[in-house]
């Protein structure tokens, strides 16, 4: 009987089989040896044995078009007074010794009166390091993470804006992993790209300013200086235990500030918005650990993205006219983080990465209305400046998604073009920047002219983390992506 058994079940396995190398032949194209073949016109024997060997050649992932996205961020707690309870917040993570992580500006602040009467209340030990540099460049980021070495912490709290947070989440990763050569994890190409293989110390961020979201992302930006470029490190495991968003820490930033705060929030709003999908970009990684941070636009990045923008249109210009206008500055603050959960996963695109090297190339432009003694391109204003060239440039990639932005300015879409779509929000976009005033309508008026876009396209090259997901570029040959950052740091020159 069992004889009997094995041999009516034997054909019916056999039957299966063959049926699947079918399925697999007539719905994967590319790898059938016989629909590649004009020569084949059978599934006889020989076919099947070439469908075998093709399942089981290895797949070239570099290939492959990503079929997954993450959403990944920082648990938020939003609401105006909340920094008070940053010391039970330690206290219930078990935390015993705290590095406080913030700039000389931001300590004299009640933010931070606020914190370390919390931590002190609650008994936690902790050490203030105050020394961040706005907009860190690699040796500030390593004084930083040499000064938090030898008191050994085992949390790290960030109060101030995004340099302060960006600078607090390096140095509780080169703490966790205090063997690290520094640029094991910096972005590639020019550090090795390495991913964060485990979990860090408990991070709490508390901003002070409404722009960067560094409070809800896995990515931490600064200048290397010996490229002359910024670049940064981007991973899920870099991101926040919690950010803190208290309104009342935001009350006393500058009008220069809110404004090029707001235009960070701006961007990364419409460029995570009108990123390429995250099904068209490649490589699809082969364990999920090097899934990158930015993705590409997904379905749940757009809520957040869309909502963010259109706040900002409606509010950032009140925040900036009126110091005293909390309810502005609080949709912001809020504003700031929404985007900060739409780009930390879908990601940014060209006015980041060109945004690097305009910073990092600053001919000595110093920013009206930041006390500081050298000068300084702020990023908000660095990344704005050639939105305009940008989104004109992007528009054809996806007409709807650009009109849906442009709406979102106010622009009546009704009798709009697909093919003026990018037009169109170039011109709101640019009336809208003016209209906040103290504004560089372009690159000139940072000081740079058509003899510097060479040095400007050479320091954008490297972005590739960013330039992957922007739509329309040509990253696929080197020479015509140049040529097309060439045209766009033309057309940015003035607006």
């Amino acid at each position: 009987m069992p004889v009997s058994t094995s041999i009516r079940i034997a054909p019916t396995r056999a039957a299966r089989a063959l049926n699947l190398l079918r399925t697999v032949q007539f719905t994967h194209p590319p790898n059938c040896p016989c629909h590649s073949n004009p020569a084949h016109h059978h599934h006889g024997p020989q076919a099947v044995t070439q469908a075998r060997r093709a399942l089981a050649t290895p797949i070239d992932y570099s290939q492959q078009k990503e079929y997954a996205f993450e959403m990944a961020a920082s648990s938020i707690r939003f609401g105006p007074g909340c920094t008070k309870e940053v010391g039970m917040d330690f206290k219930n993570m078990g935390a015993k010794r705290v590095m406080v992580v913030t700039d000389a500006n931001v300590r004299k602040l009640d933010a931070m009166k606020q914190v370390v009467e919390g931590l002190e209340r609650e008994g936690i030990s902790f050490e203030v390091f105050d020394k961040v540099r706005v907009e860190p460049k690699d040796s500030s980021v390593k004084e930083a993470i040499e000064a938090s070495k030898p008191y050994r912490p085992d949390a790290f709290l960030a109060v101030g804006g995004g340099s302060v947070i960006d600078t607090a989440k390096l140095m509780n990763l080169y703490t966790t992993f205090p063997d690290a050569d520094f640029l094991d994890f910096v972005n590639a190409p020019l550090g090795k790209g390495q991913p964060i293989p485990s979990k860090l110390f408990p991070l709490v961020a508390v901003p002070t300013t409404a722009g960067t979201g560094s409070e809800t992302t896995g990515t931490a930006i600064f200048d290397l200086v010996s490229k002359r470029a910024k670049t940064g490190i981007a991973h899920r495991n870099l991101k926040p235990t919690i950010g803190i968003v208290d309104p009342l820490n935001t009350r006393t930033m500058p009008s220069a500030v809110h404004a090029s705060s707001g235009l960070d929030v701006l961007c990364h709003s419409l460029e995570s918005w009108t990123a390429i999908p995250y099904y068209e970009r490649t490589p699809r990684p082969q364990n999920p650990l090097n899934r990158p941070a930015y993705q590409g636009a997904n379905p749940i990045s757009d809520i957040f993205s869309l909502k963010a923008l259109k706040d900002t249109v409606k509010y950032l210009p009140r925040a900036v006219k009126d110091p005293s206008d909390h309810e502005a500055q609080e949709k912001m603050l809020l504003a700031a983080t929404l985007a900060g959960v739409g780009f930390g996963n879908a990601g940014v695109h060209l006015c980041h990465g060109m945004s690097y090297p305009i910073s990092g190339q600053n001919p000595g432009y110093k920013h009206p209305g930041y006390q500081v003694d050298s000068p300084i391109i702020p990023h908000g204003v660095s990344v704005a400046v050639t939105a305009p060239a940008v989104f004109k440039f992007t528009g054809a990639s996806n007409p709807e998604r650009h009109l849906q932005a442009a709406e979102a300015f106010g622009v009546d879409i009704s009798n709009v073009k697909l093919e003026s779509a990018g037009e169109v929000l170039s011109e709101a976009l640019a009336e809208f920047l003016i209209g906040l005033g103290d504004q560089p309508r372009g690159l000139k008026d940072l000081g740079f002219g058509r003899g510097d876009v060479d040095a400007l396209v050479e320091g954008t090259i490297p972005q590739a983390r960013v330039l992957m997901l922007a739509p329309s570029l040509e990253t696929n040959n080197v020479e015509a992506e140049r040529e097309q950052l060439r045209g766009l740091f033309e057309n940015a020159l003035e607006y």
